[in-house]
This record gives structure tokens, sequence and C-alpha cells, in this order.
């Protein structure tokens, strides 16, 4: 039901906009997220943006940087990743959960929906 897509080998600096389709039924209850994952680290949140309304939140270390939307006539998401650093490497992920479910929208325990990931390589 998840597709992320549009990664790829970029250099330091660059940009990159990766895009996740969404399958299924109404997202108006859902968030999606955004999270990484480098290789042998955890999973890192990265930003998520709440379908119906549109307000989104970001990690820290991406902050001012990437920019999360949605489309909703689309059914997609997508990650505007500006001034990119090597430190920004990983596998991409998008994952949806219920707006209301508890437990924290940065907690990637949280989603019970993935879909599979997208390579980012940021060269220095």
């Amino acid at each position: 039901q998840l597709q992320a897509f549009g990664g790829g080998l970029v250099q330091a600096g660059d940009s990159l906009r990766v895009s996740c389709e969404v399958a299924g039924d109404s997202l108006d209850r859902y968030v999606i997220g955004w999270f990484r994952q480098a290789p042998g680290k955890e999973r890192e949140f990265v930003a998520v943006v709440m379908w119906r309304a549109g307000t989104s939140y970001y990690g820290d270390s991406v902050k001012g940087r990437f920019t999360v939307s949605r489309d909703t006539a689309k059914s997609a998401a997508y990650l505007q990743m500006n001034s990119l650093k090597p430190e920004d490497t990983g596998v991409y992920y998008c994952a949806t959960r219920e707006l209301y479910v508890q437990g924290y929208m940065y907690s990637p325990d949280t989603y019970g929906n993935w879909g599979q990931g997208t390579e980012v390589t940021v060269s220095s």
C-alpha cells in the first residue's frame, strides 16, 4: 500500500525529492511519517505530515533543510531535501499510522504500515 521512490546518489549541498505513493482507503485520520536508517544505526524519525490538516513536524537534524508535504488528490506524500549532507545517507521509508494512536509520532514503533524504502546516498 505504500511505495517510496526517488532516491539516488547526490553530492553534498544538492537537493533531492523522494515521494511516497499511498494506496487504500481515506487517509483523513492518518499521518504520513518519513524515517531513515543508515547502515548499523537505528531507524530515525525525519518528518511527519498530518494528512487532513497538512501540519508537519521535523526531526532536529533536518529542520530548516527538509520539507514534507502531501497531495491529497494524488494520494502522495513528498520529502523535499535541500542542502544534503553525507550524514543524510540512508534508506528512507514512508509509513502511516492513525493520528490519535497512542504514542509519539516520532516513534517508528507506532506506525503499522511501511513502504519499501528508497536509498539516498550523499557523497562528500
